[in-house]
């Protein structure tokens, strides 16, 4: 019995690993349909209430200033000239009821005088999530333009070197 107890064991921590995963995958694919429909409630419910989203040009704390990222006036011209907010497939690294995820992101507008798309930027966003009794949320994000610059490039490496994180 001990060997179907440990197979038993070791297939639940198997499936609690892949629900974690595609609750994770879930969440990152969320965000560009939140911000794109300019939904404040369903962007701020990826984060914790004390969540925070770094940009490099504003830091937002807390679900509120999401709720009004979402509900500005940049962001609501934005979306009413055409826009797309894409994430690229995210590495997860989870670690028990902690996980960071790192994936690339791409802002793309309509260029309404040639009646064409056009990618605006590239980008790397690195999260990191807590398991919350209402199941995995935000706790930080962080946006770094690709733009040949170093802090991009800084946040790609501590996905392959965790030691280079910022905790």
């Amino acid at each position: 019995m001990t060997d179907v107890n440990a197979r038993i064991d070791a297939l639940e921590r198997r499936l609690q690993d892949a629900e974690d995963r595609l609750a994770l995958l879930q969440i990152i694919a969320a965000y560009g349909p939140a911000v794109d429909s300019g939904t404040p409630e369903a962007t701020a419910q990826l984060w914790t209430e004390d969540g925070s989203y770094d940009t490099s040009i504003i830091e937002m704390r807390g679900r509120d200033e999401l709720r009004a990222m979402v509900l500005g006036e940049r962001h609501q011209g934005l979306i009413r000239g055409g826009a797309a907010h894409l994430q690229g497939i995210p590495h997860i690294d989870l670690d028990g009821d902690t996980a960071t995820v790192t994936h690339y992101s791409q802002l793309v507008q309509r260029d309404a005088g040639t009646d064409s798309f056009r990618i605006w930027r590239t980008g790397v966003n690195q999260w990191k999530f807590v398991r919350t009794p209402e199941g995995w949320k935000a706790t930080h994000r962080v946006n770094r333009q690709l733009d040949g610059t170093d802090p991009g490039r800084e946040l790609l490496a501590s996905t392959i070197d965790p030691a280079l994180r910022e905790d």
